[in-house]
């Protein structure tokens, strides 16, 4: 099966450059269109639904999903809230500020079980640990992604003031990130799993200096909205269920020809360097690896939504705690599809 991209717009069509349409034939009048969009035109940053589309997970469902790449969180939360799309991948800071603003956007699978942003600086520079950015400009890849609340996080815990110890700035990611580096527009850089990865195998070598302990803020996963949950429960498990096959089969290595096959056909750009695709794909799929198994993938640890939500608190995003956290998130769709692939 081939896969549909396109951008939604008014909602960051830049972040679609590089990107190809590929053409999908009509499929039977009785499936469901289903648009998913993602933060960055990244197939590998969102390898479960390529990987579910291209086997056939979500048409045994019943569903015809589009792939909509449009620029950060925040876009995505718009997406959702608008009503443009059904689903999409923002990161858990985004999706509680959001509600703190009355927006009604529930995270329902946990995709980087383990952190998946630090902050990292050029390797042969002096800084070794957030505290040593004091003074500095901190570069980030979009002004209300993830990787924002991630980085005040971080330097907040540090003591840190944003506009008194340290300035943060919008940057882009990719080739604009290195070459803010180049020209000294900043010192550090908020960067994902996939951007450092980019950063390193393109020439610009970066270490990352985020204590240990930031590791189990899990980064970006599948939300919906609440309305959608309360009305359609069906439709929102049958997506999860074939959004976690797409995942497992993944991250079976036996499967890995086709899985980097699909990820080629959700964007070819990825797939003109073989040896850079996999190499991203090894870095980005770790970070999707349960710490233990004890929980079913795709869970998300209601201790560490209190520690994001205090972070956006201590960073001033959020003014006060959300009257109820736990509406932000379910593992019920999780556990539903974890329990069909016994």
């Amino acid at each position: 099966m081939s896969i549909k991209r396109r951008h939604l717009f008014g909602l960051g069509a830049a972040a679609l450059a590089g990107a190809t349409l590929a053409a999908t034939p009509l499929l039977a009048q009785d499936m469901r269109e289903i648009t998913f969009v993602q933060p960055s035109p990244s197939a590998i940053n969102s390898f479960p639904v390529f990987v579910a589309i291209g086997e056939g997970y979500f048409e045994e469902e019943g569903l015809d999903v589009t792939v909509e790449s449009i620029n950060g969180s925040g876009a995505v939360l718009q997406a959702l809230s608008s009503g443009q799309a059904m689903f999409g991948r923002p990161g858990p800071g985004p999706v509680i500020a959001a509600r703190a603003r009355g927006v009604d956007a529930v995270f329902i699978y946990n995709v980087a079980a383990r952190s998946n942003f630090g902050i990292v600086v050029r390797e042969e520079s002096e800084y070794q640990a957030p505290a040593d950015l004091a003074g500095t400009v901190v570069g980030t890849g979009t002004a209300d992604g993830a990787e924002v609340g991630f980085a005040r996080n971080v330097l907040t815990s540090a003591d840190m003031v944003e506009g008194e110890d340290y300035t943060l700035l919008t940057v882009g990611d990719g080739g604009p990130a290195t070459a803010a580096f180049d020209s000294g527009e900043i010192d550090a850089y908020s960067a994902s799993t996939a951007d450092a990865a980019i950063l390193n195998l393109r020439g610009m070598k970066v270490r990352d200096i985020t204590p240990p302990e930031f590791g189990r803020f899990f980064g970006n996963g599948l939300a919906t909205m609440g309305e959608t949950i309360r009305d359609e429960p069906e439709l929102v498990e049958s997506f999860v269920r074939a959004f976690a096959k797409g995942h497992a089969f993944a991250l079976d290595d036996a499967n890995r020809e086709a899985v980097l096959e699909h990820l080629t056909s959700g964007n070819p750009q990825e797939g003109e360097d073989p040896e850079f695709q996999a190499a991203l794909f090894d870095a980005v799929r770790s970070k999707t690896i349960p710490g233990d198994d004890t929980n079913p993938m795709g869970y998300q640890p209601p201790e560490v939504w209190v520690e994001w939500q205090d972070s956006l608190l201590a960073g001033g995003e959020i003014a006060e705690p959300l009257e109820d956290l736990e509406a932000a998130y379910t593992n019920e769709f999780a556990a539903a599809a974890a329990e069909s692939m016994e």
